[in-house]
């Protein structure tokens, strides 16, 4: 099987397949993506602001056919694919719109006479690798604020994901992004670290698993390129009391299975104080049964949909079962469908021991994991005992009391009283082995930018 291939994950066919780069094209694409830098950064900010804009225009306009792509792709139910797309267009209309005011020169002021400016000046060639769970809006946060900045770029998206990775170069063009300034590229692992190590390049961002980011990280600090990483997560979701705990469980469990469990910054690890653990529980038991595999092209109620690829479903169901054997229990669901299809029915996983090396994991699916705590000290431990630290949430009725722990998780994004606050112009990335770097927002303008010092004496 080549390694670019669309392969339905609700039957495990191969659809189509699509030939790797040859080491020629990959050369072809350099050069023309340096020298439409050189004609790209010459453009106001607004000339290529307005075609940022146009590019949202055309997302919107064939969202429906995008969202096919998709569901075919990687499995995504239409409507969650729908609401991707609008996400990355929405991001793409912010930057189109906001991006020019984001990166205006400031003066700052000087002791010695004349005038002091920093300038935001775009870098170059820049290359995205990106993942298959949310297929346009990785990318969107990627490409909008670099192509309006003046940079372009080189992107290597998820082997699964070639017919999605295609249409957006074609959209870019149509808006009327130079040729060269956005190319897609079928390249293998080894030809992405011969594009690192390029002169030409002056930065890679990709999104995805740890290893993934730890050789990515690797190849561009031998080089010295700006790098940046958004990498795994187990965000954590405190629950402290409710007026309501059932509809705080549908709030967790709604979050914890959209897109079949493959969000990294879903509420990997649900801490429930004692009290209201058990109806808790049997709440996202509620919610967990009698669902059943569906078509993502249409889906009936009471269905969910196959993860991303068959391997995808092997490996969280290895990591429940694995986690059951050294004493967890799986409450409700965690059935792997046989054949070649994807469907591994959503799950309720409790008493995850800490000695497990399950608790050390990123189960990238739809398994709910909850742990009983019995103080606010012990929950606010347990959050922060682990490797990553992309974002986390604490529940309450007492907002101080959540605003408390939460100033005190060790995250890139904290909240109170929502489990993750997404928008085009709020800042998304984490800390510790959750990556560095920041995507969206005015942040999102701040990454892949020349801060250059200019002063002009008096």
């Amino acid at each position: 099987m080549s390694v670019y291939h669309v392969q339905n994950p609700a039957t495990g066919e191969v659809v189509e397949t699509f030939e790797t780069a040859t080491d020629g094209q990959i050369e072809q694409a350099l050069k023309n993506a340096d020298a439409a830098y050189r004609e790209w950064r010459n453009r106001s900010i607004q000339d290529r602001a307005a075609i940022v804009r146009r590019v949202a225009e055309i997302f919107e306009e064939r969202k429906d056919e995008l969202a096919k792509i998709v569901a075919q792709e990687m499995g995504k139910p239409l409507s969650e694919g729908v609401e991707e797309i609008e996400f990355a267009t929405s991001i793409i209309s912010y930057y189109g719109v906001h991006g020019p005011s984001l990166a205006v020169d400031q003066e700052i002021p000087s002791t010695i006479p004349g005038k002091a400016i920093v300038e935001n000046r775009p870098v170059g060639v820049l290359l995205g690798v990106m993942p298959w769970n949310f297929p346009y809006y990785q990318v969107a946060r990627f490409a909008a604020p670099n192509l309006v900045l003046g940079n372009t770029i080189l992107l290597k998206h998820a082997e699964i994901c070639p017919r999605s990775a295609l249409v957006m170069q074609e959209i870019m063009e149509e808006a009327g992004v130079p040729v060269g300034a956005y190319t897609n590229l079928f390249a293998s692992h080894d030809q992405i670290a011969d594009i690192i190590a390029d002169p030409r390049v002056q930065g890679v961002s990709l999104t995805g698993s740890e290893r993934a980011g730890a050789i990515i990280g690797e190849h561009a600090g031998r080089h010295l390129k700006k790098a940046v990483l958004e990498l795994g997560g187990t965000d954590p979701m405190i629950v402290l009391d409710s007026d309501d705990v059932a509809a705080v469980a549908a709030e967790a469990w709604n979050f914890r299975v959209y897109n079949a469990g493959q969000v990294c910054n879903a509420n990997k690890r649900i801490i429930v104080m004692d009290d209201i653990y058990d109806e808790f529980v049997a709440e996202l038991k509620k919610l967990a049964d009698g669902l059943v595999p569906g078509d993502p092209l249409n889906m009936p109620e009471q269905s969910y949909g196959p993860l991303s690829s068959r391997a995808a479903a092997e490996q969280v169901n290895e990591q429940v079962q694995r986690a059951v054997a050294d004493g967890a229990t799986l409450e409700i669901g965690g059935e792997l469908v046989e054949g070649q299809s994807a469907y591994f029915s959503p799950a309720v996983l409790t008493g995850v021991k800490r000695e497990s090396a399950s608790f050390r994991e990123e189960i990238f699916g739809p398994v709910a994991t909850v742990f009983k705590v019995s103080s606010d000290e012990e929950a606010l431990e347990l959050a922060n005992d682990c490797d990553f630290g992309l974002g986390g949430s604490v529940f309450s009725r007492d907002d101080a009391r959540a605003a408390k722990i939460a100033s005190q998780l060790e995250v890139g994004m904290t909240h109170v009283n929502i489990i993750a606050a997404e928008a085009a112009e709020l800042p998304f990335g984490g800390v510790k082995r959750s990556g560095f770097g920041r995507e969206m927002g005015p942040l999102g303008m701040g990454e892949f930018v020349n801060k250059r010092f200019y002063f002009k004496a008096q």
